[in-house]
C-alpha cells in the first residue's frame, strides 16, 4: 500500500527509546558515568512496556554506549565518538611516511592502522564512472582498505584510479605504498590540488556491516570525495564508510 502524505512511518518503541538516548549520549545531554531516565519516566515518556524499555538499554549495551549497575539503573559509559577532520587529510605524507590521519590519532594517543583488503580492476559505480568520464564498460583500478584506530575498525575506503594513471605503478599492486598512491601520483606530476566531498547518511551494506563490525542496525556515513590536479583532471575518486554512531565530521569554512 502506498504510504499518503498524512502517514508516518512508525519505528519500533524500543529503536525509538534507544534513539532518543542515544542522542542525549553522544550529543553530552548524558555525560558519562550518569544515571539514565528510569524506567518509570521511559514508560510515561514513550507508553513502553517494561521488556520493551529492556530491550532499548539492550541495544545501546552492545554499541557500547552504557552500562548496568545492579540495583543502582543504567549509565552513560564514556562514549567513543571521534571527530574527524578529513579537509586535513587530503594530502600524502611530505616524508613519505605515515598517513596523516594516523599522525593525528597519535597525538590524541590513539593508535591507527591501514589493513589493506583487495586491489583490482573493476568496473566502477556510477559516481565514480561520471567523475571520470567513462562509459558504462569503462574499467578502473580499485583499492579497498579497513582502516582501525585502537584495534577497532573505524572506516572502510574504496579508492578508484583511472586507469591510464595506475597500471604498470605501485598503484595497480596488491601491496602497501609507502606514503600512500597519492605520494605516487603527485612524484608523476599529478599533486592534490582540489577535493569535492558529498556527506550522506546511508544503511550499510552487507559488506559494510562485516567491515565495520557494526554492533546493532545504525546508519553510516558515506563520504564520496573526488580529488582533482593539474588541469583539474580527476586524479582519483573514493568511498569513505564510517559508522555513525563513532565519527562525527567537522570541517571548518
Amino acid at each position: 500500500m502506498t504510504e499518503t502524505p498524512e502517514e508516518e512511518t512508525v519505528w519500533p518503541v524500543q529503536d525509538q527509546i534507544a534513539a532518543y538516548l542515544r542522542d542525549g549520549i553522544l550529543n553530552g545531554d548524558f555525560p558519562p558515568g550518569k544515571a539514565l531516565p528510569s524506567s518509570r519516566k521511559l514508560h510515561d515518556q514513550f507508553g513502553a512496556a517494561a521488556q520493551t524499555i529492556k530491550n532499548a538499554m539492550e541495544i545501546l549495551e552492545r554499541e557500547g554506549l552504557v552500562y548496568t549497575r545492579r540495583g543502582a539503573g543504567v549509565f552513560a559509559r564514556e562514549h567513543r565518538q571521534r571527530t574527524m577532520t578529513p579537509a586535513e587529510y587530503k594530502n600524502p605524507p611530505t616524508d613519505g611516511g605515515k598517513y596523516q590521519w594516523i599522525t593525528a590519532a597519535e597525538r590524541k594517543g590513539s593508535s591507527g592502522r591501514a589493513e589493506l583488503l583487495d586491489v583490482e580492476e573493476v568496473v566502477p559505480p556510477h559516481l565514480v564512472r561520471e567523475a571520470f568520464g567513462l562509459d558504462s564498460e569503462g574499467t578502473a583500478i580499485l583499492r579497498r582498505q579497513v582502516l582501525h584506530l585502537d584495534d577497532q575498525p573505524c572506516e572502510l575506503v574504496e579508492v578508484y584510479f583511472p586507469i591510464e594513471l595506475a597500471r604498470g605503478t605501485p598503484i595497480a599492486e596488491k601491496r602497501r605504498i609507502k606514503g600512500g598512491a597519492g605520494r605516487v601520483l603527485a612524484e608523476a606530476g599529478l599533486p592534490t590540488l582540489r577535493c569535492v566531498d558529498k556527506v550522506a547518511a546511508r544503511w550499510p551494506t552487507p559488506q559494510q556491516q562485516k567491515a565495520l563490525k557494526m554492533p546493532t542496525k545504525l546508519p553510516v556515513l558515506r563520504q564520496f570525495r573526488v580529488t582533482y590536479s593539474v588541469d583539474d583532471r580527476p586524479i582519483q575518486a573514493e568511498f569513505m564508510i564510517k559508522a555513525g554512531h563513532l565519527y562525527e565530521l567537522e570541517y571548518e569554512f
